[in-house]
């Protein structure tokens, strides 16, 4: 840690415990210049400290932290760039593997460039959870989990080899083993401290928690008042290396907590609540925090639900103070007592620490919520600010039918299943999954869920036979209070056994259905359903069979699994009969608070976390028997089929190349809007009659051991197969047509779109992508950026963009360019079949630089369009230059 040139003299010490420690007073630089700074938002006093600290008069000067107490004037609304840096990065290992991968890489280039490649190495501390790799191949009964994990190991050998290396090669690099739990409970369990500590020089320096993270539900941390968000996975590696983060001072929007939660209301529905909401104001690009008096009605856990999906709500972060709930988890979760006092001490100093009585702080805007008026809720069936009331579910997926779905007149189809005594119809619920972060780190909707499981097999109810049940617990500590209460073997009598530890369903990893219920759904082009607790049901995530998907509680997805349908009326009708004809209904199996919370008091302890945390690191006998080479440089094998040298930076020179103008592109796709990172991004299974399928099958691969597209990013040459190829995207080229094609010009030929793309290549030409707004929404997935730079894609030209992946193509040396207001490749007419040239890149080219696109027409016409050049800023422009931030870092550090 470099000393701080410290203008405003904010140094001071603090002693806790006997302790001494270092830190950046905002009190002191307040008193010292920054008049009034103790009226920022608590997140926004994280930055400022951040600054103090890290003045070196160079990448932070003295006007940039005044910049952030002129905040308070322009609330953020004028464009200011500053360098943060966060104190560790988090990974999981779907884009983990690939950030290692490229660190691998650069340690071959920098030898190949005669530099030192133990320069390549973590300079902050790294944590990678592996939590992504197992699929629901197996469920249902008492053998799922053992046999998922069998599955998983075999599957994922070479990467696990890998990444064994890459624990012992690096430096300030973690692996916590699968079956661990996912990487933001894992985090919000045990590897965060909300205030970091480093020794340097004999100088201990305290300040607060940050981070970044390669999973853009990293801001679930934000919940435990550490100020943490998802990047590409190209940002992280660049963090991992000492490169600051440039980001522009964000605005600030509050939103204002009031009242109580209603009984019977849980953290689901009142995030669906909040994500609604928020997607309505527009907070993309913007900071979200909490503050009012209906913060001190809320758990821990609650808030982190309510952080963890600010992806969904569209904002940087949802960040929740540091308060007397904070200490409590820290406490209950068996942080260092020391630890616990220095959060407490430091956060009441800095003035970071919320109370009843703390003023409000002044934001860019504020909203409200009266906690009181929160409904039962669900969200889809296609995005998860589509909020539907529980009592509407049924007449809104009827309306979805045969509006977004375009089935009229078909809401009583049902068709036989080969081999089965039942049939299955539009809207039949084939997934019911309690899975992912957002819910599974919250003992409240857990216990919800094994209490509704408990009440109902009290009454002989049973889940649906067609419906596929799965439990996916964040943690072992999950799994512990489960089984102590008893509540896991209630909720195995439904089906929902545990499958494993980890990210699933929501990710795509939800397995294939029942071999004749996945027959009977697309022989008769069914919309089937899938019910699960996660954050994610874009189109064609969850999985290929099922069209529409819902988000909802861990209690309701156990009910819809004994319902078996969307089109029963959950608040109203009966969800089911027992054997001797009594209805049973929603209420008389939902658990009141007070039953909820007395497991929670019985079995959620210190001790509990204490001891599933007490060997994190080790894993278990599977992991500790995998074989791995030590080595600086990592032993490329030239028959993997996971891990592969990139390309990036062969024949690279020590000086990059000219930027160059794009002349003559070709159109590789024509988009509308919200097209998502999964929609770009390869994710989920691998089919065999797709260019990655063909790949595997020529490596001899088998296709039932293809895996999927997220243990393989490790892979360039399956990854950029599988760029652009997900099963609902629709490239308007093609008159809408969903699947990953497109047409090659001149020939006029409809070729998937990695071969129209190679062609292109072949014969010398760039390509540009077209599309609406909300280009990029979704994960923090850096194969978005990466698949798009190796297909040949020069330049990306939309309505508007999401934050990360605008950042992530800038880093992979792609141009983002925007359409100014009213403009758009609809309004001006655009076929697909046009050459488009963009000048100026050669001249002198700035940050947020309009330039001109001009469009020539197959029959000779041409249109001129004026752009926003969208690299924000001038260390985003320093990468682009070098033809991506990889290339920038390395290039400095042979120059060191």
């Amino acid at each position: 840690m470099t000393t701080s040139l410290d203008s405003f003299k904010s140094a001071k010490t603090l002693e806790v415990g006997g302790k001494s420690y270092t830190y950046y007073s905002l009190v002191e630089a307040e008193k010292n210049g920054l008049a009034g700074v103790s009226a920022l938002p608590f997140s926004m006093k994280v930055l400022l400290e951040n600054l103090l600290r890290f003045e070196d008069g160079r990448s932070v000067t003295a006007e940039d932290v005044k910049s952030v107490a002129e905040w308070l004037v322009n609330r953020g609304k004028a464009e200011r760039e500053i360098a943060y840096r966060p104190a560790r990065v988090l990974m999981q290992d779907f884009t983990g593997v690939p950030a290692v991968v490229d660190l691998a890489a650069m340690r071959d280039a920098m030898k190949a460039l005669g530099g030192d490649p133990e320069k390549i190495n973590p300079l902050i501390p790294v944590d990678l959870v592996i939590d992504h790799s197992f699929v629901v191949d197996f469920y249902g009964n008492a053998t799922a989990l053992q046999r998922n994990v069998e599955r998983e190991y075999e599957q994922n050998q070479e990467r696990y080899r890998f990444l064994r290396w890459g624990q012992n090669a690096f430096e300030n690099f973690r692996v916590v083993p699968p079956g661990t739990g996912i990487c933001h409970q894992v985090n919000l369990e045990y590897l965060a401290q909300t205030v970091w500590t480093k020794t340097e020089d004999g100088v201990t320096y305290a300040y607060p928690d940050t981070l970044v993270g390669t999973d853009s539900h990293t801001t679930m941390i934000n919940g435990l008042g550490v100020l943490g968000w998802g990047v590409g996975g190209i940002e992280a590696e660049a963090a991992m290396l000492g490169q600051p983060i440039s980001m522009l001072i964000p605005e600030v929007i509050g939103f204002k907590l009031i009242g109580k939660a209603a009984p019977g209301i849980t953290a689901t529905d009142v995030v669906l609540t909040v994500t609604q909401m928020l997607r309505k104001k527009g907070v993309v690009g913007k900071f979200v925090e909490f503050f009012g008096p209906g913060l001190a009605t809320m758990s821990l856990a609650d808030r982190a639900t309510i952080a963890n999906m600010a992806p969904e709500y569209g904002a940087t972060c949802g960040f929740f103070p540091v308060d007397d709930e904070t200490l409590a988890y820290l406490t209950t979760s068996a942080r260092a007592t020391d630890r616990i006092a220095l959060v407490e001490a430091y956060s009441k100093a800095q003035g970071m620490f919320r109370t009843d009585a703390t003023p409000d702080p002044v934001f860019t805007d504020t909203l409200e919520l009266d906690l009181s008026t929160v409904e039962p809720s669900l969200a889809g069936p296609k995005r998860p600010q589509d909020r539907v009331v529980l009592k509407n579910v049924k007449a809104g997926f009827a309306a979805s039918l045969e509006g977004e779905f375009k089935k009229p007149g078909e809401i009583d189809k049902r068709v036989p299943v080969a081999g089965r005594d039942f049939t299955v119809g539009h809207g039949d619920v084939v997934i019911a999954a309690i899975t992912s972060c957002t819910n599974t780190s919250n003992p409240s909707v857990m216990i919800g869920a094994g209490l509704v499981a408990r009440k109902a097999n009290a009454l002989g109810l049973k889940a649906k036979p067609w419906v596929k049940t799965s439990l996916a617990p964040g943690s072992q500590v999950v799994a512990d209070y489960f089984n102590n209460s008893g509540l896991q073997t209630d909720l195995d009598a439904l089906g929902f056994n545990v499958v494993g530890f980890g990210c699933a369903t929501c990710i795509g990893n939800s397995g294939p259905l029942d071999e004749p219920i996945s027959e009977a759904i697309n022989a008769a082009d069914l919309v089937a359903a899938a019910v699960l607790s996660g954050n994610r049901n874009f189109e064609g995530r969850v999985n290929p069979d099922v069209k529409a998907n819902y988000l909802a509680s861990p209690p309701l997805v156990v009910a819809y699994a004994i319902a078996g349908s969307m089109q029963i009326d959950l608040a109203n009708d009966p969800i089911a009969t027992t054997a001797d004809g009594t209805p049973v209904y929603l209420k008389d199996i939902w658990p009141t608070k007070e039953e909820i919370d007395a497991v929670i008091a019985q079995y959620i302890t210190r001790d509990v976390f204490a001891s599933k945390y007490a060997s994190v690191f080790e894993g278990d006998a599977r992991w500790q028997g995998i074989e791995i080479t030590k080595g600086l440089t990592y032993s490329w094998q030239s028959t993997s089929t996971y891990v592969q040298n990139p390309p990036y930076f062969a024949g690279m020179s020590a000086t990059p190349a000219p930027v160059t103008d794009i002349r003559s592109a070709r159109v590789l796709g024509l988009f509308l809007d919200s097209i998502t990172t999964d929609h770009i991004s390869p994710a989920g299974s691998i089919k065999a009659a797709s260019p990655a399928g063909e790949y595997l099958r020529d490596h001899q691969v088998r296709p039932q051991d293809f895996n999927q597209y997220g243990t393989r990013r490790g892979n360039h040459e399956v990854m950029m197969r599988g760029t652009f190829a997900n099963i609902r995207i629709k490239n308007q080229m093609l008159g809408g047509k969903e699947g990953g094609n497109t047409i090659h010009y001149p020939s006029g030929k409809e070729l998937p779109i990695y071969t129209a793309a190679m062609q292109y290549k072949s014969e010398g030409v760039p390509l540009v992508v077209f599309a609406g707004k909300e280009y990029g929404t979704g994960s923090s997935r850096d194969w978005a950026a990466k698949g798009t730079n190796l297909l040949g894609v020069r330049a990306v030209i939309a309505q508007s963009f999401e934050r990360i992946h605008r950042s992530n193509l800038v880093g992979m040396g792609i141009l983002p360019l925007q359409f100014k207001d009213g403009d758009g490749w609809q309004a001006l007419g655009l076929k697909g079949d046009e050459a488009v040239t963009i000048l100026g890149l050669e001249a002198g080219l700035k940050p947020r630089q309009i330039l001109t696109a001009e469009i020539t027409r197959a029959d000779g016409s041409k249109t001129s369009v004026d752009l926003i050049c969208r690299i924000d800023t001038l260390d985003e422009l320093d990468y682009f230059k070098n033809g991506g931030i990889l290339q920038y870092v390395l290039r400095s550090l042979v120059a060191a």
